[in-house]
């Protein structure tokens, strides 16, 4: 069984970790009753009146529960966790959910959540079915968790930041060292082409695949016949969109 655990608001602009770092932490500490699918980063709204530190984005681990594992035990440590190692003036909240409890309740309200404003109240009455905590300052963070547990259900939003090998894939690789780890390539090219097993991927020092479909999919754009390059790289730091003017705030 399947478990979402959604992470946000974790860090102030002082701490040594984003949530990103800091749910990579918690999953390779994890005790062998559970095994880690992938952690998804989402991005949330930047908004002017959306208190975030850089970029507003939350995260969900995917747990797989093994034989000896309980929900209660995973939602026991992914608390101790934050409680130990989330910033003094961070406001974090943590939603933990077996995949078949994910509702298309919360589904929508993940979608929603980026590209307007939600409420605490919002988050709670769309989570009743599953846990949902916030663990210190305003609680905001739960908003951000419970996004982030509908948004990696839905299946076509965030990317991984953990999944497999994934951190071990730099360097010289073809196409068929990718999907052999599991991270299917595609061309986002006006008129694409097939990335072909034996193709090159050019400059492959930061690899983080979408999810798409439910499942790791890495965009790719050609360079030259037989050699890809990712379509997305990394951003610079301090190079952060600005906030905008919300469009509206929903209840």
């Amino acid at each position: 069984m399947n478990i979402y655990l959604g992470f946000d608001d974790t860090d102030d602009r002082d701490a040594p970790m984003g949530t990103g770092r800091l749910v990579r932490e918690f999953i390779y500490a994890l005790p062998k009753e559970y095994r880690t699918v992938g952690v998804v980063r989402h991005q949330l709204p930047r908004l002017e009146n959306i208190p975030y530190t850089s970029n507003n984005s939350s995260a969900c681990a995917i747990i797989e529960m093994m034989d000896g594992g309980s929900v209660e035990t995973l939602e026991q440590l992914a608390t101790d966790h934050l409680l130990a190692h989330c910033a003094p003036g961070s406001d974090p909240g943590l939603c933990v959910a077996p995949e078949e409890a994910v509702t298309p309740e919360m589904v929508e309200f993940g979608q929603t959540a980026t590209g307007t404003i939600l409420s605490q109240q919002a988050a709670m009455d769309t989570a009743r079915g599953v846990k949902l905590h916030g663990l210190g300052g305003t609680n905001d963070g739960i908003i951000g968790a419970c996004a982030a547990v509908g948004l990696t259900k839905f299946g076509w939003c965030g990317r991984f930041i953990e999944f497999g090998r994934l951190r071990d894939l730099i360097g010289d690789l073809s196409v068929q060292d990718l999907t052999g780890a599991g991270i299917q390539v595609v061309s986002v090219d006006r008129d694409p082409l097939i990335p072909l097993p034996t193709d090159r991927l050019e400059d492959a020092d930061w690899i983080r695949p979408s999810l798409w479909a439910g499942h790791p999919v890495l965009q790719v754009r050609a360079v030259r016949p037989g050699v890809w390059a990712t379509a997305h790289g990394k951003r610079g730091k301090g190079h952060a969109p600005k906030p905008v003017t919300p469009l509206g705030t929903a209840v």
